[in-house]
């Protein structure tokens, strides 16, 4: 029986006994199942919907690849690893791992020893961020009450392992506690990922470095075979050849056609660094795309930009790590400039952010009010004679970043070194012509070695000075010792930007000077303000300019994701490429 009929045979016994309200709340209650995206999981009900999704997607998944694998190999699973490959996408479906073995040990009959050579063999993980919400951990009690088969069988898997690893380290009690699958009443499923996955790997070169020497260290000190890197990549058809037509459609007149399916043939793009008619009409297509949104932005949101200026775009997730506050800061630096001399020479910019943030939050939904309340400042103000704008684009899509990325000039990436584990947007900008500003994290690095460093503006604290600064950092300091962020971080606090409720974002403030400033706002701020001050210099030289974005383009060959899928397909997936005539 389906689980739709089942539900409305459920359902339909509901209603006979006369429980209308109840069938109502039943039919519901499943739906959400599906239904509720990314669920609140700041409270309880929004933990157990999160968990129910997580292993309800999970098991239905598995069923149906073992269902499948039955069809052509009956009961006999010696085969199974080799016909299938399980890649778990952070630790969201790491129940997986559990609920293979219940079916293979309680459904199949196959023995504990035997079920978990071929889950083993099955599993492998791929960690795509060292931030603590793609490290989930599950109380013993939710699992208790859900899930309390997968908890004995997740208590046999860490008995198992502990015994495995005393072996090994006999006297360093700290190290089985660290390695654990539970401590202290909760279930750390990354470290189940690990253990029960034959390949871990990093999504690039830096952030497998840090997962191998600090994150799961001691998992790399007993399994260093285990440990891969997967630099990830993008799609050229659709960030190029579907984004930005007009570009692709001069790219390929240039070189011909084959960089759709060999994104290293763009390398070609060289030859024609000085043709001047090649420059002005690549030059021509990036101003007909600013166009483009700039109608969008005009229809959408009552707001006129001049295409003109510098488009200097912010497109990810709101998120501390990713320091939209460091933008915003500049942005807020900028327009004190501007008003203190308004007789010097500035190269205007329009500042364009854009992404969501989690329903809970807090502090990434107060960083979009003070976006849109520095725009409402800036924006308004006529004295500034429309040198800076601050456009906060809201609904942020993928059909919104097909827009918006064509148009950019200048790429930001200026997370806290060593936090972002890769980042596909540096990619995506770069293939469509924008110069990135950056910190040296994630594929930022990897973008630096392929485009060369003259052709990329590299600010800020690297992950080992970010290491080295842990523990002693006072923000406090950097405040004091510079007027410029002192002036930017001070008209904030003063209710500048919130007039009618001037301690609107206290939380903020108190973040960067009271609680640590964790994310190192304050630290790379100098840098940060002196690199821009680099980019709108070099901006002034159009022809240069406009050299460098060719070459970002001609250089970005290595992140497609044609690359990085075919090396999972190679070393991790152990797949035979089948040609299809």
């Amino acid at each position: 029986m389906g689980w739709q009929n089942l539900q409305e045979n459920l359902i339909l016994t509901i209603l006979i006994k006369g429980d209308y309200i109840g069938a109502i709340e039943h039919k519901a209650e499943t739906e959400n199942i599906s239904k509720v995206l990314y669920p609140n999981d700041m409270f309880a009900k929004g933990k157990e919907l999160r968990l129910k999704q997580e292993y309800f997607f999970s098991s239905a998944t598995l069923q149906d690849i073992i269902r499948r694998y039955k069809q052509k190999f009956s009961d006999n699973f010696e085969s199974f690893a080799e016909y299938n490959a399980i890649q778990l996408n952070d630790t969201h479906p790491a129940i997986a791992i559990v609920e293979l073995m219940r079916l293979l040990v309680d459904v199949e009959g196959i023995s504990w020893e035997k079920a978990w050579n071929i889950t083993t063999k099955s599993f492998g993980y791929t960690n795509h961020t060292v931030m603590p919400e793609a490290l989930e951990k599950w109380s013993v009690d939710l699992l208790q009450s859900l899930l309390p088969r997968h908890l004995q069988i997740i208590y046999e898997i860490d008995r198992r392992f502990s015994e495995d690893v005393i072996k090994i380290y006999p006297n360093d009690k700290s190290k089985i506690d660290r390695m654990s699958i539970i401590k202290d009443e909760t279930v750390r499923m990354a470290n189940l990922s690990i253990i029960g996955s034959h390949t871990v790997n990093g999504v690039a070169k830096l952030h497998t470095e840090i997962i191998k020497q600090h994150l799961f260290k001691d998992f790399y000190e007993i399994f260093p075979e285990k440990f891969q890197n997967k630099t990830n990549g993008i799609t050229q058809r659709r960030w190029l050849l579907k984004a930005n037509p007009c570009l692709a459609e001069l790219i390929t007149e240039k070189i011909g056609n084959s960089w759709i399916t060999n994104l290293n043939e763009l390398t070609k793009l060289t030859e024609f660094i000085d043709n001047t008619e090649f420059l002005i009409r690549w030059r021509n297509i990036k101003k007909q795309n600013k166009e483009r949104l700039a109608n969008y932005i005009r229809k959408e949101l009552n707001i006129n930009i001049d295409t003109e200026t510098m488009f200097d775009c912010q497109i990810k997730r709101i998120h501390e790590y990713k320091r939209q506050l460091l933008n915003i800061l500049h942005v807020i630096h900028m327009y004190l400039e501007i008003k203190d001399f308004p007789e010097r020479d500035f190269i205007p910019r329009t500042v364009i952010i854009s992404g969501k943030a989690a329903p809970s939050y807090f502090m990434a939904k107060l960083i979009i009010k003070l976006i849109n309340s520095v725009a409402d400042v800036i924006n308004s103000d006529k004295s500034i004679d429309d040198k800076l704008k601050l456009i906060f684009i809201p609904n942020y899509s993928v059909s919104l970043a097909e827009l918006i990325i064509p148009s950019a000039d200048l790429s930001e990436q200026i997370s806290t070194a060593g936090m972002e584990a890769s980042g596909t947007g540096n990619m995506k900008f770069a293939l469509n012509g924008a110069l990135t500003i950056g910190t040296l994290d994630g594929a930022n690095v990897e973008i630096k070695e392929e485009v060369g460093e003259e052709n990329i503006f590299i600010f800020g604290l690297t992950d080992k000075e970010i290491e080295e600064l842990k523990g002693k950092y006072n923000p406090k300091d950097f405040y004091k010792n510079n007027l410029k962020l002192q002036r930017v971080i001070d008209l904030i606090a003063e209710g500048y930007f919130s007039r009618h409720e001037p301690s609107l974002f206290k939380p903020i403030i108190d973040s960067l000077l009271h609680q640590g400033d964790k994310f190192f706002v304050l630290a790379d701020f100098q840098s940060y303000i002196e690199c821009q001050q680099k980019v709108s210099k070099e901006y002034l030289d159009q022809e240069l300019w406009t050299k460098k974005s060719v070459i970002n383009v001609a250089k970005i060959g290595k992140f497609s994701s044609d690359r990085t899928i075919e090396e999972y397909v190679k070393e991790i997936w152990n797949l035979k490429k089948v040609h299809v005539s």
